[in-house]
């Protein structure tokens, strides 16, 4: 699904859906979204027969880094919802979580990662102050994942 092109693409025009274990897709607006990464680890090896006097680097595993999302504050429950599943213990509280990034027409997926088996960790509601008035009260969540991919 990835496009090519000479220019980078901006970073502004993209679009998170969360679909839980359950199957109803969580609507949710979020205007920053931090993290999208994956990290291999590898383990130096020798043995004594390698003509090289240095180790060979081993593969071992990777894992995916935690993603965060940010929003404004709404009234919608859905996503709380599954918060709260997480937060019980229950094992199926998992969701796809997919984040397109779009062409700046917005007429095309340029970019997708996907989050699998993805389980909310962390929950930081809105600063709030009585300053000003022009703020908008914003809300972090934090997700780990079994995995990332990209397409």
């Amino acid at each position: 699904m990835a496009v090519t092109r000479d220019d980078p693409y901006g970073a502004f025009n993209f679009k998170v859906t969360i679909t839980p274990s359950s199957g109803t897709e969580i609507k949710a607006g979020f205007s920053d979204v931090s993290g999208l990464s994956t990290e291999m680890t590898y383990a130096d090896y020798r043995d004594g027969t390698d003509a090289a006097n240095r180790p060979r680097k081993v593969g071992l595993m990777y894992k995916a880094g935690d993603v965060t999302l940010k929003r404004g504050l709404i009234g919608r429950l859905d996503l709380y919802q599954w918060i709260d599943q997480a937060r019980q213990g229950r094992q199926d509280a998992k969701a796809t979580v997919v984040v397109e990034l779009l062409s700046e027409d917005r007429s095309d997926v340029v970019m997708t990662w996907k989050l699998i088996n993805a389980k909310p960790s962390k929950l930081t509601g809105p600063t709030l102050a009585a300053k000003g008035g022009t703020d908008v009260a914003m809300e972090e969540l934090a997700l780990v994942c079994e995995d990332i991919s990209m397409e």
